[in-house]
């Protein structure tokens, strides 16, 4: 499951490809649109909302799914909206969650406060987070990701030299031999 940033909805660029790369590695993805994007409105919907409309894609995932393994998260927003819902009441046969830029606080306002909620999340997660990302200071998700322990891996040097596209393929095959384990 690839839920949006804030910014942007499901058929962004951005999202496609990553869609695209992961598909070129046998991984599917259910992408799906939170209620605001869908209506156009640019402001998101509030939490309760967002993280709502996380659990009703992941019950959709499930039935549509075949079986497959599932694993959820997003970008940014979409990422921080899984991991709020994952933290107040465990998603049903989700296996992990994935975050592509994890938003760990606002631009130019560093603070690991927004990645308290982590600690509560049962699961096993991934960051994979660019080193120039201004919504999440590196020097704060790194300590934040050692103190979750083992159930947090944090990849960030990727995208550091690669170019987008190529961090695209990297991560698509990271991800996959992350799934396995």
């Amino acid at each position: 499951m690839l839920a949006h940033g804030a910014g942007a909805g499901m058929r962004h660029r951005f999202m496609e490809e990553t869609a695209q790369k992961l598909a070129d590695h046998a991984i599917a993805t259910f992408r799906y649109q939170f209620a605001y994007m869908e209506k156009g409105i640019k402001r998101p919907d509030n939490e309760a909302v967002l993280t709502a409309t996380v659990r009703a894609a992941v019950a959709t995932a499930k039935k549509h799914g075949e079986g497959l393994p599932l694993f959820a998260g997003g970008k940014s927003m979409g990422g921080r909206m899984t991991s709020l819902a994952a933290a107040k009441e465990p998603l049903e046969s989700v296996r992990g969650l994935i975050y592509f830029g994890f938003p760990l606080h606002a631009a130019g306002r560093t603070s690991a406060d927004r990645g308290q909620h982590l600690f509560d999340v049962k699961l096993p997660m991934l960051f994979l987070q660019g080193s120039r990302d201004a919504l999440a200071d590196l020097k704060l998700l790194k300590p934040l990701c050692a103190r979750l322990g083992e159930k947090a891996e944090l990849l960030s040097s990727m995208v550091v030299t690669i170019p987008s596209t190529c961090s695209r393929v990297q991560a698509g095959l990271t991800i996959k031999l992350w799934m396995r384990r």
